[in-house]
């Protein structure tokens, strides 16, 4: 190309095009390296060995000053060199290989007013001595969602704190308005989603709201209390709620008197998952228990030994049970607590659903705890609340009737939260996102190993919840 010059210096070539490094690997053979480094002449290519023991390339040069540096910013003079520093600016890597510009960085002063300046670096990134150019690489690592902070720190050669820096600013850049402020949604939901999650060891919780349609977490906030929704409300503003018609909420909780305080036209609705886990965890679970005591008392030691390890059966639908027995049969390994075997064992026991009719047999409270579970499976799948009504007031029949502790305590959970309940057979809402969103929060701590600065935890979640997610990317491509 006659336009363009290259002058052959020591190991490296330079070139009159703006914005183009050049280096030798001394084979005799030059390699361009494109950038966009303004103003930067590559004038020597050195190769150095870190105290880490990685491989090192400095690009060393002259940075020319612009025009706009030799104006003065207090009386529009004309300023000239006084004085200077050499400083070296990290760059992208080369392979597995560091790569930094050194040059002298010049300071003007005016001989007018007296004032001094440092000379602008155009490549060089704000507040860290890096390229514009390894600081969008170092964002675009983080805004994947699948490197730790240790892990782009490794990739990039920088350190973890200022990796950490660059990912709270830009998440700062892109859900808050001053570092602080959230961004309000700019669309409005039908359903919302609330649940709180556990922050840290020693009973320290914070609650999470998302948007059921969207799965995008709108608010996060430290404690469980009725705060919490005020202060969301007061954020998201009273029209924007307008909007709202359910949300989703566990049974555990205040939420649902907190919201109809502030917006009684919001419907909370508590869906199957929860009201099955109420039931297995402290009605099932505690019956088996004390059954079994029962039977230790009475003598009756090979009637407790049946109940021993059965947890699994009795809180398990039959549908599951039969799909253990079927994978048994076909050879699968079937492990789930103490419970193991694999096709030949599977002859010489009888089965998951088998051991759990015999069970049900032997025990009248445990047969009417299958037959309440039966009942909630198809009061959930109706549409119709009067039909859904009939079905839980079967339920809390059932309930009353034994006079079994347990199974009072859940009559008064259902009679607390009966609107809630029927209301799913109108909002037939799960809280398959809610868990997802809790099920993210953990793997995100336990691959970073804890985050102790909650508010860049929080900003963390708003981003993972908003990550897309291809399940099967392959299944995309265009066939030939």
């Amino acid at each position: 190309n006659p336009n363009r010059r290259e002058i052959l210096c020591m190991n490296c070539t330079r070139t009159d095009a703006n914005g183009q490094l050049s280096f030798s690997a001394f084979t005799g053979n030059f390699l361009m390296v494109p950038s966009s480094m303004t103003s930067f002449y590559n004038t020597k290519t050195t190769v150095e060995t870190t105290r880490s023991g990685r491989t090192a390339y400095r690009y060393e040069g002259t940075l020319d000053i612009q025009d706009s540096d030799r104006i003065c910013p207090k009386c529009g003079k004309k300023m000239h060199v006084h004085g200077g520093h050499p400083i070296a600016v990290q760059h992208l890597n080369v392979g597995g290989s560091f790569g930094y510009l050194s040059f002298r960085r010049n300071q003007l002063e005016c001989p007018h007013c007296g004032a001094t300046v440092m000379q602008s670096v155009p490549f060089m990134a704000d507040h860290h001595r890096i390229t514009k150019e390894l600081l969008q690489y170092t964002k675009d690592l983080l805004a994947t969602g699948t490197y730790t902070l240790k892990q782009v720190s490794e990739i990039t050669g920088l350190g973890k704190n200022t990796v950490k820096a660059i990912d709270l600013k830009r998440l700062q850049d892109k859900y808050t308005i001053d570092g602080q402020t959230l961004i309000k949604p700019e669309q409005t939901t039908r359903f919302l989603g609330i649940d709180e999650f556990k922050l840290h060891d020693g009973h320290r919780y914070a609650t999470h709201i998302i948007d059921m349609l969207t799965g995008h977490i709108l608010w996060i906030s430290h404690g469980k209390k009725k705060q919490v929704v005020y202060d969301f409300i007061k954020h998201i503003g009273l029209e924007w709620m307008d909007n709202v018609e359910a949300v989703a909420c566990d049974m555990n909780s205040d939420f649902q008197e907190d919201l109809e305080e502030k917006c009684p036209h919001i419907q909370p609705v508590f869906d199957y998952f929860h009201i099955v886990k109420n039931f297995n965890d402290k009605v099932v679970s505690e019956i088996r228990k004390d059954e079994q005591r029962r039977l230790y008392d009475e003598g009756n030691f090979e009637g407790a030994r049946q109940l021993k390890r059965s947890k699994y059966i009795l809180t398990s639908s039959r549908k599951t049970l039969r799909k253990k027995d079927q994978e048994a049969r076909d050879g699968k390994v079937i492990s789930k607590g103490s419970e193991m075997f694999c096709k030949e064992e599977y002859r010489r026991k009888e089965g998951y659903e088998a051991r759990y009719d015999d069970l049900l047999k032997e025990n009248k409270l445990l047969f009417t705890c299958d037959l309440i579970k039966e009942t909630l499976t198809l009061a959930y799948s109706r549409v119709d609340e009067t039909l859904m009504m009939k079905d839980i007031e079967k339920v809390m029949d059932l309930c009353e009737e034994t006079g079994n502790v347990h199974l009072m305590w859940f009559h008064r959970l259902l009679s607390k939260h009966f609107e809630g309940i029927i209301a799913h057979a109108t909002y037939d809402m799960s809280s398959g996102k809610i868990e997802g969103i809790n099920n993210k929060i953990k793997t995100l701590r336990r691959q970073g190993y804890g985050y102790p600065d909650d508010d860049y935890f929080f900003l963390k979640l708003f981003d993972l919840s908003r990550a897309e997610v291809v399940r099967n990317p392959k299944s995309h491509r265009k066939s030939d």
